[in-house]
């Protein structure tokens, strides 16, 4: 036996087209993570890009469980003395750009490093139901069909 490595002739990249509405977020970043890192595919090979391009639709209409859109805090800073910044989930949400905290949450779930970077530049997310991708004819994948515990009851 011959381990298979894939070249970059066979890699064949789909058009993929999620509906955030209503699916707790963390459930959503996984099968995210996992489509544009390839590792659905039998011909996956940890070294390669290929993965999918991943649209994500309705990212403002996500759903977090408990007390999370509350309690979750996101950090960063500005670069000069005392210059930490935070902003709670909730604020990120009802702020300019709700598809932010699904990036964040995706790209803390792909390990770090250049391929990494690269695939992330693979997702395309957006607040509202309009995309720019129709061209590209992408097919829809129901994360919320896929498992009860996706969709937040309540």
């Amino acid at each position: 036996m011959k381990t298979y490595s894939a070249k970059p002739g066979d890699i064949d990249k789909k058009w993929i087209l999620i509906d955030a509405e209503g699916v707790v977020l963390g459930r959503l970043a996984s099968i995210i993570a996992q489509r544009l890192r390839g590792k659905h595919k039998p011909t996956f090979t940890p070294h390669m890009d290929m993965g999918d391009n991943v649209i994500v639709i309705n990212a403002d209409k996500i759903q977090l469980t408990g007390n999370k859109r509350a309690d979750k805090i996101y950090y960063w800073h500005t670069g000069h003395p005392g210059g930490i910044k935070q902003r709670t989930a909730a604020q990120i949400l009802e702020g300019r750009f709700p598809e932010r905290i699904v990036t964040k949450a995706v790209q803390r779930m792909l390990p770090g490093g250049p391929l990494s970077k690269q695939q992330m530049t693979n997702l395309r997310v957006y607040a509202g139901a309009e995309h720019g991708q129709e061209a590209q004819q992408p097919t829809v994948l129901d994360v919320a069909s896929m498992n009860p515990k996706n969709t937040r009851s309540a």
